[in-house]
């Protein structure tokens, strides 16, 4: 078997160009999806897909891990996250080829279910752009709460921290905690919720929220610093009594050594988009199993990195929940063929060969790529900062 072509398909969904990746081989019928999803980064990975695509022409498909050396080392320069992106979505459809032409879910080609359920969290508002980033009130946030348990999730995640000055002032402070207060209110102890800061914080001030927050007990504290500042994030963890999660901006292994040696968080958040792909995620998490830190995957892209994502959850035994975006656009399940209900708390198993999911092209070029939503955030005095 030897592969013949690689496409792409870009799909435009709203603040995210999904950038589905499609493998081709010379048996008939047999190809591969995956998904290189990256916000704003759109012509950059799919450009760096067809300067990889010279490299692997020809190749056989299902040595999985020949092609990925190949891919990350064959060329002199290593790749950041945009060529990471180029590379994870080949890798998702090398295991999706390899999955189908035995007949067999990804999930059990990488060892077999570790378990029988799969836990998944919520964004607020099922991942729109109006309920995830632009949510106003403690009322909206409580009531946006209120409806993913309502749909039977057991857990959910917000931004209620806003763009932030390196040190915060009592009154943002105060809206913060009120904001997390009418959540936990909402929906009771029963229910866990994660705050995600996006990297808009100084440690300073990521403590500084952190210590007024500590009484709803959080279920993480996400991304309260840049990942790579490891020694900020470490100060964070030992100020605060709730877990850090963190890692959705690394990329291969390398750049997770130096959080886990440090033990800066408590949970890692790789993204089988940018990582490396399923391939590389396995190897993050084993790193991970020795220091007993917990694996969560980064997952807000499209519906195949939703699929991708789940094999790796059911395969891996220091997993801990999935993340889930089902409301971004009314269209998401149009352009794919999928067995995978993500609308509630829990999944399971994934039983179909491959990644279980297959692409609806006509319908998917429907939504051809273009300029997605910009998020662009600046601070009181007009200073740029991170969004």
């Amino acid at each position: 078997m030897k592969i013949t072509n690689i496409e792409t398909i870009v799909v435009n969904a709203r603040m995210r160009n999904w950038i589905f990746v499609k493998v081709l081989t010379d048996q008939p019928g047999l190809h591969g999806w995956g998904e290189a999803t990256l916000e704003w980064k759109t012509k950059g990975v799919v450009g760096s897909i067809e300067d990889l695509k010279p490299l692997i022409l020809g190749q056989d498909p299902r040595r999985i891990e020949h092609i990925w050396q190949i891919l990350y080392r064959q060329y002199f320069w290593r790749g950041g996250i945009v060529t990471m992106s180029a590379i994870s979505g080949i890798d998702q459809a090398l295991w999706d080829i390899k999955g189908k032409e035995l007949g067999k879910p990804v999930c059990e080609l990488l060892g077999g279910p570790v378990r029988d359920t799969l836990r998944l969290y919520d964004h607020l508002g099922g991942g729109s752009l109006e309920g995830m980033y632009k949510t106003g009130t403690p009322s909206d946030f409580a009531h946006l709460i209120g409806e993913s348990q309502a749909r039977g999730f057991t857990a959910a995640k917000a931004m209620p921290i806003p763009i932030s000055e390196p040190i915060e002032s009592a009154a943002t402070l105060k809206r913060a905690a009120d904001t997390v207060r009418a959540m936990r209110e909402a929906v009771g102890d029963g229910f866990d919720i994660m705050l995600d800061l996006h990297a808009r914080c100084t440690p300073a001030a990521a403590i500084q929220f952190g210590r007024l927050l500590e009484d709803y007990n959080l279920f993480w504290y996400e991304e309260p610093c840049w990942p790579e500042h490891v020694d900020g994030l470490l100060e964070v963890a030992r100020a605060l009594r709730f877990p850090i999660a963190t890692g959705e901006r690394l990329v291969g292994r390398w750049e997770f050594r130096e959080l886990l040696e440090k033990r800066a968080c408590s949970i890692i958040q790789p993204d089988v988009s940018h990582c490396g792909g399923i391939s590389e995620a396995r190897r993050i998490a084993a790193m991970a199993e020795p220091y007993s830190i917990t694996v969560a995957c980064h997952n807000p892209q499209g519906p195949i990195s939703t699929a991708a994502s789940l094999h790796v959850g059911f395969a891996t035994p220091n997993y801990l929940i999935q993340e889930i975006v089902w409301n971004d656009v009314p269209w998401r399940l149009d352009v794919v063929s999928s067995p995978y209900d993500v609308t509630r708390g829990f999944i399971s198993a994934p039983t179909q060969p491959g990644l279980g999911i297959d692409v609806n092209e006509s319908e998917a070029r429907k939504y051809s790529a273009r300029e997605e939503v910009l998020m662009p955030a600046f601070r009181a005095d007009g200073s740029v900062t991170d969004w």
